[in-house]
């Protein structure tokens, strides 16, 4: 094993692709957490006496997992069970509606025409070409791309990949955009549910990420022993690479010796030695100075805005005979609440939503060997969308209860009754997140995607801070479980690049023990 120590700081998505790829390769990688398990938000509570994901549900991009599990010499099939949905997502109206989006194109198209009619199903077919097109064009220059530029950016998508952009009006926004594609509000409204991937409001986030439905076109998966499972998957083949993870482990400092890394400082007073730190935690927490003055050059200094943050319930409960698939959006009817008024309220007035969309994860539903049968409570994991002031006393407990009273009065009029109080429940408001995301007021994607330049202004794996690297969900490419482990890729690789790998260095002993966790710095996916 080389010489050279890397600590990592966060076991989420980022960080766990990092140490297995740094383990792979022979480096001394120690991995410190916070949390007592892996996955940062990829995370699974017991609720009502069972394991609830309670974080990111969607497993999209299988791409990114077969190259990394092709990187250590293993496949996705020999690690993992998972099942591709036949259905993507079901959207459901509070007048009726309800429409599904399938894995198979044509029967989507199918679908749309009967819920909207063919004049919109067409609108639907160019809407989807369109996105396919966006998808291919920034895939390669920009989403697999280490640190992409504006000016590269332009220069590697060439004049056809201008002409695809240039279509969309990126300057518009996605909302504007989308008024372009479809006539049914309904429609407009599902597609421009997909800027809330990235945290973001779809009156502020750019046009291209309408490519977010060719990601999930391209696929949504299921994994037996739920998201977690993966993250699971990755510490597994991570220790068999000879990465020793430490939980319970609270990084304090990152220490600097001459202007670069030379050790972690944990809050029981422990000192890690190390040659590299990749740091797995929210950019903020840099920004801010809790890792040490010093770390504050790491990231740029001016706080971008945040992005959203989210009012969340795991329930192990019965949905009657409501017929849920996996993954269900509830909307609200726009006659009884404008769409607007939802991001308004976060983004404008940084106050929960008087009208929210809930989106409902039915963790026991949808694929072939699914037995939930409606009458035996099954686990459930339901979201709203909230402002990121969890570091602030702006939200009440009345205000969340008054935010939860209409989300499940929503649920109770497309037909789904649930009851969000008891044992068996477990709500999860901003506040709670920012305590477990340090600096980051809850919110759960790093910075906004608001304007076609937030694309280029998050930090990237390497920092002006020798021996530092970024990871996570706060840096390049982005929020959500791929583009997270992607980002451990870019920070392994940066690392592996690194003048400090090629300077002589000494074996150094690393004591054990462990630390009294603290709000310090927890870790993002």
């Amino acid at each position: 094993m080389s010489a050279h120590q890397v600590v990592v700081v966060g076991a989420g998505m980022g960080g766990l692709s990092s140490a297995l790829r740094l383990a792979h390769r022979g480096l001394s990688v120690t991995v410190v957490e916070a949390s007592d398990a892996p996955g940062g938000k990829l995370c699974q509570p017991m609720v009502g006496g069972v394991p609830i994901d309670s974080g990111p549900t969607v497993f999209t991009m299988r791409w990114v997992f077969d190259q990394l599990m092709g990187e250590v010499g293993t496949t996705l099939e020999a690690e993992l069970s998972i099942a591709p949905l036949a259905v993507l997502a079901r959207h459901w109206w509070d007048d009726g509606g309800r429409l599904d989006l399938h894995a198979d194109p044509a029967v989507s198209v199918d679908a749309v025409a009967r819920f909207a009619g063919p004049a919109e199903a067409r609108r639907f077919q160019s809407f989807c070409e369109r996105a396919r097109a966006v998808y291919r064009t920034l895939e390669e220059p920009y989403i697999r791309h280490a640190t992409p530029n504006a000016a590269q950016l332009t220069w590697d998508i060439g004049l056809r990949g201008l002409a695809t952009l240039s279509a969309l009006g990126p300057l518009y926004g996605l909302w504007r955009s989308l008024g372009r594609q479809f006539a049914d509000p309904r429609l407009r409204q599902l597609f421009a549910r997909y800027a809330t991937y990235t945290g973001s409001s779809p009156w502020q986030a750019p046009a291209t990420l309408m490519l977010i439905a060719q990601v999930e076109m391209d696929g949504v998966w299921s994994v037996d022993g739920g998201m977690h499972a993966l993250a699971r998957c990755l510490e597994r083949l991570a220790r068999a690479r000879g990465a020793v993870f430490r939980y319970g482990a609270d990084c304090e400092r990152i220490e600097l010796r001459q202007g670069r890394v030379a050790g972690v400082h944990l809050a029981d007073g422990e000192r890690l030695p190390a040659d590299s730190v990749v740091f797995n935690g929210d950019s903020a927490a840099l920004r801010e100075g809790l890792l040490g003055e010093p770390l504050r050059r790491a990231v740029p200094s001016q706080a971008p805005q945040r992005s959203l943050s989210a009012l969340t319930w795991a329930l192990h409960a019965s949905p009657g005979d409501c017929p849920l698939d996996r993954h269900n959006v509830f909307f609200q009817r726009a006659d009884r609440a404008p769409y607007a008024a939802e991001f308004s309220d976060i983004f404008a007035r940084g106050r929960l939503p008087a009208a929210p969309t809930v989106y409902v994860c039915a963790q026991d539903r949808g694929t072939a060997g699914s037995t939930a049968t409606g009458t035996a409570p099954e686990r459930l994991f339901a979201l709203v969308n909230a402002p990121a002031t969890g570091d602030g006393d702006t939200i009440t407990t009345e205000d969340l209860d008054r935010c939860e009273t209409q989300a499940f009065e929503l649920l109770h009029r497309c037909g789904l009754t649930l009851t969000p109080q008891g044992p068996a429940t477990r709500r999860t408001a901003p506040a709670n997140f920012h305590r477990r995301f340090p600096a980051t007021g809850g919110a759960l994607y790093g910075q906004a995607s608001h304007g076609w330049g937030s694309a280029f202004s998050r930090p990237v794996a390497t920092t002006p801070v020798p021996g530092l690297f970024l990871a996570g969900g706060s840096v390049h490419p982005g929020p959500g479980v791929p583009m997270a482990t992607l980002s451990g890729g870019f920070a392994a690789e940066a690392l592996m690049a690194s003048p400090a790998l090629t300077r002589k260095s000494h074996p150094a002993a690393t004591s054990g023990g462990t630390s009294t966790p603290s709000a310090t710095t927890a870790n993002t996916a």
